[in-house]
């Protein structure tokens, strides 16, 4: 690394950056512009943001062969390609119940026929409302996907996202949305979100 500085301070300095209200890319680029280790730069600002060492090496490992495709300068492009590849994703440890509730989702998204890759550090940062809630406004076309099967999970996650402290109304509507969706089925209507 140049400039003599050490790994510990280079996670310092991208913590004290973070805390300006900088984001993780734009931590990187500085970090990267300024010492020219793109990996390292990277590894701190991961290490800066909470994400566990190993998997930090495994996702730079991953993309680190796309470095090569940059030249100095041009910093901010590998910023957004580490953010691409989600790099800098904080994972989020969550209970039994919502490790169901991303389960639910999950099944619910492999029936519905995929979700867009953007969806993907929704699952990993635990924003599970938000997910619900997307797939809540989900329609079938032309055959594709389970809808019993997407909507049998999305009612159990449903239920099991009111039972939250201060859940808000949305949620228990797009629940009950969920349910009236499932009941169709049995009579061979689909309603409209």
């Amino acid at each position: 690394m140049s400039h003599g500085e050490g790994e510990d301070n280079l996670v310092l300095e991208a913590r004290e950056i973070l805390a300006t209200g900088r984001n993780e890319e734009e931590v990187f680029a500085e970090l990267a512009a300024r010492t020219s280790d793109w990996g390292t730069s990277a590894l701190a600002v991961c290490l800066a943001l909470g994400v566990p060492r190993a998997d930090a090496e495994v996702r730079i490992r991953e993309l680190r062969p796309l470095f090569d495709e940059f030249e100095a300068g041009e910093e901010d492009l590998v910023a957004m390609l580490l953010a691409c590849g989600h790099v800098f994703v904080v994972d989020r440890v969550l209970d039994g119940r919502g490790e169901r509730i991303r389960d639910l989702l999950r099944t619910a998204g492999c029936a519905r026929g995929g979700f867009p890759g953007g969806m993907i550090p929704w699952f990993r940062t635990g924003e599970l409302t938000k997910i619900f809630l997307l797939f809540a406004q989900t329609r079938f076309r032309d055959g594709r996907g389970s809808p019993p099967e997407f909507w049998a999970a999305m009612v159990t996650a449903a239920e099991l996202l009111a039972t939250e402290d201060g859940s808000d109304q949305a949620e228990v509507t797009a629940g009950e949305h969920s349910r009236a969706q499932a009941t169709s089925f049995g009579t061979g209507s689909q309603m409209r979100p």
